[in-house]
């Protein structure tokens, strides 16, 4: 919920000035973030200490859940962060500094969440008397056909957003 706000905040303030970029950002957030719940979905995580518990199960997913939280949090090298950049640019471009500046600070919190998150999932080993660095498991008998091209898409959105602001 408050990934939605916060995304809402920056698609609000550009909308007066660019709506085509509002529609980027949108949809941006739109596809990284279902890519991440339908990780959350894949790995049956509903709390963070479940979380904990995925990079034994699976590293590859976990792994995929840490890009997708990173990039929402909008870090330099991620497709999440190509939507603030521009926003902050066209901003700028219309003698808005104060603005911009606020934003970008505040998006640092944002990013305290997330690395949070990603923190709780990837950096850490739930502990166990096991001594296996891999549970051994089930095979999953999860359907989710749409998971790799989601995540190939969320990754790919990174090269293929420039070519897209030069259709404003």
């Amino acid at each position: 919920a408050y990934s939605s706000i916060a995304h809402m905040g920056w698609m609000t303030a550009i909308l007066a000035y660019n709506p085509t970029m509002t529609l980027l950002n949108l949809v941006l957030y739109i596809l990284m973030t279902t890519t991440t719940f339908m990780l959350f979905m894949y790995n049956s995580s509903t709390t963070t200490l479940s979380l904990s518990h995925s990079w034994n199960k699976s590293p590859l997913i976990t792994m995929s859940i840490l890009a997708m939280m990173l990039s929402l949090g909008g870090l330099p090298p991620l497709t999440g962060f190509i939507p603030k950049w521009m926003i902050i640019q066209e901003l700028t471009k219309n003698d808005s500094i104060i603005m911009p500046t606020l934003m970008a600070i505040t998006a640092l919190l944002n990013l305290y969440f997330y690395m949070r998150l990603a923190y709780s999932t990837s950096l850490t080993m739930f502990p166990s008397t096991n001594n296996m660095k891999i549970k051994w498991q089930f095979t999953n008998t999860k359907q989710m056909p749409c998971l790799a091209p989601m995540i190939i898409i969320s990754t790919l959105a990174l090269p293929l957003a420039p070519m897209l602001s030069v259709l404003n």
